[in-house]
């Protein structure tokens, strides 16, 4: 059994721990409304630059279509994006993202496919090395930029399209958590490349009227849908912020609660072995002087 200053070294540690987990639950509640803020924000403009990809699309057929919607005809080389946090104690959220792509990544090698990887975020790439390094192509540190803006969303775009247009890349799939709240965020999958155009996205409505473009919908599409790479990567990074902070916040309020737990039962233990110990020496004494 502990000796009773092992039992209080035990306790204040608890106790330190606890001070640290109720802080940082405090400031990832106090980010979490940010992130929702920013998350929120962005769905509606990716939604509606899809719903004009979706309308542009309709109107362009045979070999005038852009690559990166049409695709190259074949499914051999795919390219998988994962993205997660730079940090952890955040309950599962990163390993559920990961564990996605990863049977996603097993089932196509399974197929006969040739695979590659991206990384975004420290936790996708620290997880996903261990199986699959040798087809990490590239890493992205989240951390490397202050704020979240397309900064932070425009070298992986750029390192996508360049792999599509060197032809490593037949189909390029994001993996991310879809944020839906503090306790539920979704492990997500979206083609980027070729583009989805049915993805739930409604059809500008014209009112009946028709429209001559001006340029052309493939020369607008030729600009358009390298841009949405990026904005469909910058929204998946938003959704991501949200649901790391929201994922933090239960984790800390449950390692909290669960400190505090300890900390009754130490201390219950401790005052036990204490009143124990204190009766023992009593009985000493008395015995004691009834031998004399």
């Amino acid at each position: 059994m502990a000796s009773l200053k092992e039992m209080r070294n035990r306790i204040g540690s608890v106790k330190a721990t606890q001070k640290i987990t109720k802080a940082m639950q405090m400031v990832a509640a106090a980010k979490l409304k940010r992130a929702t803020e920013q998350a929120e924000n962005a769905r509606p403009y990716a939604q509606r630059m899809s719903a004009v990809i979706a309308n542009l699309a309709r109107g362009v057929t045979g070999d005038g279509a852009p690559k990166l919607l049409a695709g190259t005809g074949q499914d051999k080389k795919h390219l998988i994006v994962v993205a997660t946090a730079d940090k952890g104690l955040a309950g599962g959220f990163n390993s559920s993202i990961v564990r996605a792509a990863r049977e996603r990544i097993q089932h196509l090698i399974n197929d006969g496919k040739d695979v590659s990887i991206i990384a975004v975020g420290r936790k996708a790439n620290d997880q996903l090395r261990r199986l699959y390094g040798d087809r990490i192509i590239d890493r992205h540190l989240l951390s490397d930029h202050k704020i979240l803006s397309l900064a932070a969303a425009q070298p992986v775009a750029d390192r996508i399209l360049s792999e599509f247009e060197a032809g490593n890349a037949d189909v390029v799939t994001l993996f991310y958590s879809r944020y839906r709240s503090v306790i539920s965020q979704v492990p997500t999958a979206k083609q980027l490349i070729p583009a989805v155009v049915d993805d739930g996205s409604e059809p500008v409505d014209l009112a009946g009227a028709a429209y001559e473009y001006e340029p052309s919908e493939e020369a607008i599409l030729e600009t358009l849908l390298p841009r949405n790479i990026a904005v469909q990567i910058l929204a998946a990074l938003y959704e991501n912020q949200a649901g790391f902070f929201g994922a933090q916040m239960s984790a800390m309020d449950s390692a909290t609660r669960n400190a505090g737990d300890m900390i009754a039962a130490l201390t219950l233990s401790y005052n036990r072995q204490r009143q124990a110990q204190i009766t023992k020496e009593l009985i000493e004494i008395i015995s004691g002087a009834e031998a004399l």
